[in-house]
């Protein structure tokens, strides 16, 4: 097989080039990326949805034995959709020092950073693995990684620590909140709205579980922890989709809306849920029952990512500052698959090109100046791969 070699913008125009909007699959990618590193005899690891129409890549350069570094990142972009673009979102266009496409900060650029040095690495004699890791649906709540963390767990050599390539403008972050999505759904009775003995109305009972979300949020707004470094230093909540009701002289019968809590580090999300399920169970339905009997109220756990907790004396941490030369470390509230790399004891950082002020926006764009530094820590890492 024909070894074809890249460099950082033409991989980040490769990777740009394939839509993996989070609702699509990612397989093609996940094809070239896998072709591209077997013409290189690297070893290569699917972990793949039951469907098979999205999987994650594992690979390892170097030695294949415990240790080394994973270089992690998501292949899923969000959607573009309703999002007014000057250009196509899945051509890279390069202007005024800066790459505009969909992913580009966030975060195609680090993985194809990583990739387009594979020649570089592997001509290398390495002494510590460096590993490659890219998941499937991480905008979804962190749905595909889990089964590649749950594959090195069990079957392969524990990698020591992972650095996952998120932008933070290449600044090391040690820490951010875990976040939590739930949906409740609120079934009442339907009848004419002269006649509410007669009914039970879901958007008002469901009206209730959202103030009493309003009443947390404040609750801990209140008991923020300004010396935590988040920005807000407290754990958020947000209702960001409701839907109910047929129409407006109908009694709604169904309401269901979406909700999330993004929890600081040491703050226990089944406490959160518990004290909602108890609001609910006994001072909302009880009112929706009142005149209709078989009314229920249910919540369904939509995703979960758990918190990354900074540590102390991190070897991940430790290494990036070694590499980088900064001599500071930062959290955040935004959530990666961090927090799921450290529940099974691999030491954990994040630090990656580009600014999260441009994730998820139209006209995302990242620095050229930002891919640059990424190439330079990543060739020092490869250094530290073969002296450590």
């Amino acid at each position: 097989m024909p070894r074809e070699t890249f460099t950082t913008r033409e991989m980040i125009d490769r990777l740009i080039g394939f839509d993996t909007t989070s609702a699509l699959s990612n397989i093609a990618l996940i094809d070239f990326v896998d072709d591209y590193l077997k013409s290189y005899d690297i070893p290569t690891r699917r972990t793949a949805n039951a469907e098979g129409t999205k999987a994650n890549l594992f690979a390892t350069i170097g030695p294949e034995i415990a240790g080394g570094v994973v270089l992690s990142g998501h292949t899923d972009v969000v959607p573009v959709t309703g999002q007014n673009w000057t250009n196509d979102p899945f051509t890279v266009i390069e202007k005024d020092g800066r790459l505009y496409g969909r992913g580009t900060s966030d975060m195609k650029s680090f993985s194809a950073a990583a990739l387009a040095l594979v020649p570089d690495f592997v001509s290398r004699p390495l002494r510590k693995p460096i590993h490659l890791a890219l998941s499937y649906d991480e905008e979804v709540g962190c749905v595909g990684v889990r089964d590649l963390v749950a594959d090195i767990a069990a079957n392969l050599p524990r990698p020591a620590m992972v650095i996952i390539g998120e932008p933070t403008s290449m600044r090391i972050v040690n820490g951010h909140k875990g976040i939590s999505v739930y949906e409740t759904s609120v079934t009442g009775q339907a009848a004419h709205s002269s006649q509410p003995h007669r009914g039970g109305n879901a958007i008002m009972a469901a009206a209730m579980l959202v103030d009493f979300i309003r009443q947390i949020a404040e609750e801990k707004r209140a008991n923020a922890v300004p010396d935590s470094g988040y920005v807000p230093p407290y754990t958020t909540f947000n209702v960001g989709v409701i839907n109910g009701g047929t129409a407006q002289n109908i009694i709604a019968q169904n309401c269901s809306f979406q909700w999330e809590h993004r929890t600081l580090p040491g703050d226990d999300p089944a406490a959160i849920l518990a004290g909602y399920q108890k609001f609910a169970t006994e001072s909302v339905l009880p009112k929706l029952r009142e005149f209709a009997p078989d009314a229920e109220i249910s919540n369904k756990l939509l995703g979960s990512v758990p918190a990354l907790t900074p540590e102390e004396d991190g070897d991940a941490e430790n290494l990036v500052r070694l590499l980088s030369g900064l001599n500071s470390s930062e959290v955040v509230s935004f959530a990666t698959e961090g927090g799921l790399f450290q529940e099974i004891g691999i030491s954990t950082v994040i630090c990656g090109p580009g600014s999260i002020d441009q994730a998820h926006q139209p006209d995302e764009f990242i620095e050229l100046s930002q891919v640059a530094k990424c190439e330079s820590f990543l060739k020092k890492l490869a250094d530290w791969a073969v002296t450590a």
